[in-house]
């Protein structure tokens, strides 16, 4: 869902600043970028510059708040969740219209599923715009959350994504394996 709230409500007492954490995973450090209680940006292994405006795991400030989503991300990559549920927001990016169209559709896709970028193309209203899909999901500023690793080329291969091609790989190997043990998600 996109620009709202989903399950975790933070403390009323909830900081508006904007706190940046590098947490571990298995396809390499995520920073994480929160203001107050909105997930804002994830960047996956940042580098150089990016890489030191996030605060390592290890000596960020902790809060409950803080601590249940780094559960969150640490069962989603046990395999153990299959919905992240965090409030996020797109309001601060220069994304257009279709770009926000196309990632509110990406947000709809199923764990252990895919959809190729011409249905994205077409659910966000322009069926001949898979190449704008293709573009809004290179710039998601919240992969994972909006899951891009699921939509895939309409031929062969896994196709591009933001963290390359051998991550999207991991992605979705991860995620066809869990939902096998669990049918029912």
């Amino acid at each position: 869902m996109l620009d709202s709230a989903t399950a975790i409500s933070p403390p009323e007492s909830a900081s508006l600043d904007t706190v940046r954490i590098l947490i571990p995973s298995p396809i390499g450090s995520l920073g994480l970028e929160l203001h107050g209680e909105t997930l804002t940006r994830i960047v996956i292994v940042p580098k150089g510059k990016d890489k030191r405006a996030f605060t390592p795991f290890t000596d960020a400030p902790r809060s409950d708040y803080l601590d249940e989503v780094l559960g969150r991300f640490s069962e989603y990559f046990a395999g153990a969740r299959t919905k992240f549920d965090l409030p996020y927001t797109l309001r601060e990016t220069e994304l257009d219209g279709f770009a926000r169209r196309a990632l509110k559709e990406t947000a709809r896709i199923p764990y252990g599923k895919t959809r190729t970028h011409q249905q994205i193309a077409k659910a966000a209203g322009n069926a001949e715009g898979y190449r704008l899909v293709l573009a809004a999901l290179m710039t998601n500023p919240l992969p994972l959350v909006i899951p891009c690793h699921r939509v895939v080329p309409g031929g062969s291969g896994v196709g591009s994504y933001i963290a390359g091609s051998r991550k999207k790989s991991q992605l979705l190997k991860l995620e066809a394996q869990s939902a096998k043990k669990d049918p029912a998600d």
